[in-house]
């Protein structure tokens, strides 16, 4: 998502090392392109572990593709928090494309070579643009967001453990919060739902032990 901003700290780093060390364990039973969705709730570090791990695929010499959750949004940000306004029941998975997500990551296993073309969001602009990627044969794809535990074609679901109050902190740092106290009842919404993910993980990143710098 164009807009977005990332803040990187030595907790993610690390998670993105476990991530790794799972995927290591994984290659050596295949060669196809392995599909890794990294999932919690607001604030708790998705993005940032997605860049890590692919920063961490790269010093591996393996290929790595980042699909964002925030880019497969039915409606762009500002248009989808008016809508949570009048109808708090739009919050929840049914506001993502999941299929469109899940016929990509097929996408991207099976049709080496071929360029897809993806929704791309602009956040300050509030606007759903495209862009195509030129694809080559990768070696992982990693899909971050929200509800990507329920795609179907994940081959390894990893989640982080953190809910929306321990990472209060560090969401109004990266200021992407409209309405503060709205938000803090959409965020208890996917909490109920997200937190049913966990016991489908294969990886579970533990919270940090200090809220210093996170």
């Amino acid at each position: 998502m164009i807009g977005d901003k990332l803040v990187i700290t030595e907790y993610h780093r690390s998670g993105a090392l476990k991530v790794m060390d799972a995927l290591k364990g994984r290659w050596q039973f295949t060669d196809q392109p392995i599909a890794v969705t990294i999932a919690g709730e607001s604030g708790s570090g998705k993005s940032e572990i997605a860049h890590c791990l692919a920063k961490l695929a790269e010093v591996s010499d393996k290929k790595s593709i980042v699909l964002c959750q925030d880019d497969y949004f039915k409606l762009p940000p500002k248009t989808n928090h008016n809508k949570r306004l009048k109808d708090i029941n739009w919050v929840g998975p049914g506001e993502v494309h999941l299929d469109i997500m899940d016929d990509h990551v097929i996408f991207l296993k099976c049709m080496k070579g071929k360029p897809l073309e993806k929704p791309l969001i602009y956040f300050d602009e509030d606007r759903i643009g495209s862009e195509t990627i030129m694809l080559e044969v990768f070696d992982i794809i990693i899909v971050e967001g929200t509800y990507t535990t329920l795609l179907e074609n994940s081959d390894l679901r990893v989640f982080i453990d953190r809910n929306y109050k321990e990472t209060k902190k560090y969401r109004l740092k990266r200021n992407r919060d409209p309405d503060i106290d709205f938000l803090e009842k959409v965020l208890e919404i996917e909490h109920m739902e997200i937190k049913k993910h966990k016991r489908i993980a294969d990886v579970v990143i533990d919270p940090p032990a200090t809220t210093e710098g996170i």
